[in-house]
């Protein structure tokens, strides 16, 4: 196809029940990253409410996957797929995590959720972070967020814009590089509130008004993140760029060959293979 914008394909569908439990996930996950400005001092207790919010997160993760299973929005080609790519993600996410702040794992999370759709998108986020954290011995109170957080950047990439060609690499592209940013200033929440001195200037400090506090954090991110989280977005950019039309080729022919349904709301083509989707050969 050239200039025309391609139809979508889902390889796993989002039934209402998967949505309403993804909508659950995403209001604790916004609970679970800006707790430091939304709960108040003392309400739980400083020690134990990180780890209820990770545990809730965790639980509610799992739940929507599991829900996928049970929906039957999984099969058997998708699933296969998804084991695949969860495998690739955690063999070549070691290959750069925590150097210079390159990350290898998101250019697929972003090209897989633009071809098969927001659902395989969030479902491959939080599959490929767990393996990857089993593989590198990365668990721990951190995990939930990373898993969170990817599958987010999964499903999102569902989202875009319909495009094609050098336009559509383009989008990935930019979306890549702004993923890549939005990841690292949500996970350096998961730890602010404990990794400085008190007394210091960018530190968490309970009790302060919203905008101190919230000048506070920007400053702490400025200071200690930026570097890692502009190597991130500079890789994705790069990948996209490079393997992006290859990856997404490679990715099309596997959803035709597997006859992922079209989302609803787009009609099939009309002609010799209108069961399909419309793909590069």
């Amino acid at each position: 196809m050239s200039g025309s914008a391609r139809p979508r394909t889902t390889a796993i569908r989002i039934t209402p029940r998967a949505g309403a439990i993804i909508a659950m996930a995403a209001f604790v996950g916004v609970v679970a990253f800006f707790w430091p400005f939304v709960v108040a001092p003392g309400k739980f207790g400083s020690s134990y409410t990180p780890p209820l919010i990770f545990g809730v997160l965790l639980v509610l993760v799992l739940c929507v996957v599991i829900s996928e299973i049970a929906e039957g929005g999984i099969n058997s080609k998708a699933l296969a797929m998804l084991g695949v790519l969860s495998a690739v993600n955690a063999a070549i996410r070691p290959l750069g995590a925590g150097t210079a702040g390159i990350e290898t794992v998101f250019f697929i999370l972003v090209l897989a959720g633009r071809v098969y759709g927001p659902g395989f998108g969030f479902t491959l986020g939080c599959t490929s972070l767990f393996a990857s954290a089993l593989i590198t011995g990365g668990v721990g109170p951190w995990m939930p967020y990373q898993m969170f957080g990817c599958a987010f950047v999964g499903m999102l990439a569902g989202f875009l814009p319909r495009a094609s060609g050098r336009p559509e690499i383009l989008l990935l592209a930019l979306y890549g590089s702004l993923s890549g940013y939005l990841f690292g200033f949500l996970l350096n929440l998961s730890f602010w509130p404990f990794s400085l001195d008190p007394n210091s200037s960018i530190a968490y400090l309970p009790g302060l008004p919203f905008t101190e506090q919230w000048h506070r954090y920007l400053a702490f991110d400025l200071a200690t993140s930026l570097g890692w989280d502009t190597g991130r977005a500079v890789t994705n950019f790069i990948c996209i760029v490079l393997a992006g039309p290859a990856v997404l080729t490679v990715f099309r022919r596997a959803a035709r060959k597997a006859r992922f349904q079209a989302p609803f709301g787009f009609a099939p083509r009309r002609g010799p293979d209108a069961g399909a989707p419309p793909l590069d050969p």
